[in-house]
Formats: structure tokens, C-alpha cells, sequence
């Protein structure tokens, strides 16, 4: 009866092979975040790339913040020329104006946040493709919505402090730091936390170390066969190469801020056309950089194709 406890718990605990396996794996989990937190700190270089999600989201945060607060709390207004600029208003706020403009960035559209956690389910091992992306699409419509709900959190703060100091400037830097906050390590926890939740309802560590057992390997080969589909990506990818070029080479707007930088550096000058210039010129770089990099990776993600091979451990002759 002993001996059988004994045998028992043994095989319960895992051996220091098992957590070398188990770290092992989850090793490539920060290098691949790392890879993709440069990706996409390169494809968004040029202001607005996500424009789409930036717009539905300041339209939301707009009609929301007039349904829970009142009507003519906050107004929808242009940014650079897209509709993601929210106007707030109260008879508290600092002003002429009484209004505390803000404007959904490609940077706080919560795309980061959704790569983020996409990127920790898509590494997790010892589960099926199918339900790595059913939970990404779960977990990525979480994330739009706590994004909305961050946004709609600015107005009541706001008017907290503005109503103890009204038309004071400094009274919205309580705003100012609850953004810092959730930007910097806020949302950082919750998708910690998020993830945690979900490694553990999928069966946590022990389906991780069966995958292990199973010894999955990866084989990166060249594609042999091709469909009209990855023709249609390609052409889109030397549309992608071919705009790149046009945006540094023959794009109107940015040639002239080019002379202009050119004749600032020669004049030795700076003047506030100056700096407007140079910040075309750098977007209009960043753009080229942008698309290329972005259509080099999809034509490599379409040239390219991962096999895997699985290779079943003997699991009898192990136990002989």
C-alpha cells in the first residue's frame, strides 16, 4: 500500500527533464514578442497606419460618452484629416472653449495589446490550431472592448478634477496619468492576466509537456504548389513595393518638403515651415518603410510554408 502511494506520487511530480522541456519551450514565448513588438514598432512608424480601427473606435467612444454622460458631452471631430478627434466638454474643463481634446492614435487603437496576446496563444504548444484561433478572436474582441471602456474612463476623471480646481490646466493631469498608467503597465497586467486564465482552462503546464512527449518539429520549405489566390497576393505585394517607392521618389507633397528641407539645411534655419517639413519628409520615409517591410513579409509568409512533422514518442518502450 505504501510502496503503491509511493510509486504514485512519483509519477505525479515532474522530473527536472520535464521542467528543462517545459522552459525550453516556452523560451521562444519572449523572443517572439520581442520580434513582434519590432514589427510593429516598424510597420507604425507613418501616423494613422491604422485608420480603419481608429475611426470605429473614435466613433464609438463618441456615441457612447453622449449616451452615458448626456448629449453634447463629446463631439466627433477631424484629426490630419480623419474623423478620430474627440472633443469633451464641460463647463469645468480649462478654456475659452470649456473642452478637452483627444484623438484616438494608431498607437492607442489596442491593436499592440491584441498582438500581444495573440502572439502568447499562438506560442503556447499542445493545442489544436482551430481553438488557438477561436480564443484569438475571443481575446482580441476582450481587448477592443476594454479599449473603449479605458476611453470612456477620461471624462468622468476629468470632471472629478476639474469640478475641485475648474479652469485650471493642471486639473486634467489626473487624466494625463491614468493614461501613462494604463499605457505603461496597465494593460500590460490584464493581458498577463488574461492569458494565465486561458493556459490554465486549456489544461495548463500538463498539455504543454504531452506536446513535449510528442516531439513536434517544424520544416520551413519553399512552396511547390501554387493557387490563383497566391498569385493575387503577389500582385498586391508589388502593388505594396511599387507604392513604397512612389512615396519618396514622386509623391508631390513629399518632393517639396524635400526642397524645402534642402534649402533650411543650406540657409541654416529653422523656422516652423521647417519643421513642418521635415515631419512630412520623416512620415513619407516612414511610410516607404513601412509598406515595404509590410509586403516583403507577406510575400515571404506566401512563398514560404511550415510543414510539420510529428514524430509520435514510443511510449511502450519507454515503459519497457
Amino acid at each position: 500500500m505504501t510502496s503503491s502511494s509511493r510509486s504514485i506520487s512519483k509519477s505525479d511530480d515532474m522530473t527536472w527533464g520535464e521542467v528543462f522541456q517545459l522552459s525550453k519551450s516556452y523560451l521562444k514565448i519572449p523572443l517572439a514578442l520581442l520580434f513582434v513588438e519590432a514589427i510593429y514598432w516598424f510597420i507604425t512608424q507613418p501616423s494613422n497606419t491604422l485608420v480603419p480601427i481608429q475611426i470605429s473606435e473614435a466613433w464609438i467612444w463618441h456615441g457612447l460618452t453622449n449616451l452615458i454622460y448626456g448629449e453634447g458631452t463629446a463631439t466627433l471631430t477631424t484629426n490630419n484629416g480623419w474623423m478620430t478627434q474627440i472633443n469633451l466638454q464641460n463647463e469645468h474643463f480649462p478654456g475659452a472653449l470649456n473642452t478637452m481634446a483627444l484623438y484616438v492614435s494608431d498607437e492607442c487603437a489596442g491593436v499592440h495589446e491584441m498582438l500581444f496576446i495573440s502572439t502568447l496563444i499562438v506560442m503556447t504548444d499542445g493545442v489544436s490550431q482551430r481553438l488557438k484561433l477561436r480564443s484569438i478572436a475571443v481575446m482580441c474582441g476582450i481587448v477592443y472592448v476594454l479599449n473603449i471602456v479605458r476611453l470612456l474612463a477620461f471624462y468622468p476623471i476629468a470632471v472629478e478634477s476639474c469640478s475641485i480646481d475648474p479652469n485650471n490646466p493642471s486639473c486634467l493631469n489626473p487624466v494625463w496619468q491614468y493614461h501613462e498608467a494604463i499605457y505603461n503597465w496597465g494593460f500590460l497586467l490584464v493581458l498577463v492576466l488574461m492569458w494565465l486564465v486561458w493556459f490554465w482552462k486549456i489544461g495548463g503546464p500538463a498539455r504543454a509537456l504531452s506536446s513535449a512527449h510528442n516531439q513536434e518539429k517544424y520544416k520551413l520549405s519553399i512552396r511547390k504548389s501554387w493557387n490563383a489566390i497566391h498569385f493575387v497576393i503577389l500582385s498586391l505585394v508589388i502593388l505594396m513595393l511599387v507604392s513604397s517607392a512612389y512615396s519618396v521618389t514622386s509623391n508631390t507633397e513629399a518632393m517639396q518638403a524635400k526642397d524645402t528641407l534642402e534649402f533650411c539645411s543650406y540657409s541654416s534655419i529653422a523656422t516652423n515651415q521647417c519643421m513642418a517639413a521635415q515631419n512630412t519628409w520623416d512620415n513619407a520615409i516612414s511610410t516607404a518603410w513601412s509598406l515595404a517591410g509590410i509586403g516583403l513579409l507577406v510575400a515571404a509568409a506566401v512563398t514560404f510554408k511550415i510543414d510539420r512533422v510529428e514524430v509520435l514518442a514510443n511510449m511502450s518502450s519507454e515503459s519497457e
